[in-house]
């Protein structure tokens, strides 16, 4: 029997331990992992807004149709995101406008959640992002 209790009380702490794990992997933002925004693609395209922040706060954001590099600041539920100049491309006035939008919305963010694979971004609008696992 004390083998037994023994091996039930291994099981238990490894068990325990595994799910802090994951609790706390929900706790903290997924730096450099790309985190693709829960929206349907525009019109005649399969693109849909990407973006990845670095350790050190460095962002790429890929929009519909737009690139570019900016700034985040992120603790421990707040974000702030300075988009850079983006790179020019020829884009539809749809795609142009999404993007503008995109954009105004993701320098008003001020907080950040995350539910396992589901990063939620919030400020004057709410955008949700899912972490790509390929």
């Amino acid at each position: 029997m004390g083998l037994r209790c023994a091996v039930a009380c291994f099981l238990l702490i490894v068990l325990a331990g595994s799910i802090g794990a994951a609790a706390a992997s929900e706790q903290t933002f997924p730096f450099d992992r790309e985190l693709m925004l829960e929206a349907t693609p525009m019109h005649g395209s399969k693109r849909v807004p990407i973006i990845e922040v670095d350790k050190n706060g460095a962002a790429s954001i890929d929009l519909w149709c737009l690139r570019l590099h900016g700034q985040a600041n992120v603790s421990e539920d707040t974000i702030s995101i300075v988009p850079g100049p983006f790179e020019p491309a020829q884009c539809s006035p749809d795609r142009r406008s999404g993007d503008e939008k995109l954009l105004a919305a993701l320098a008003q963010m001020t907080n950040w959640k995350r539910r396992g694979d589901v990063v939620e971004l919030s400020g004057a609008t709410t955008l949700r992002f899912r972490l790509l696992t390929n």
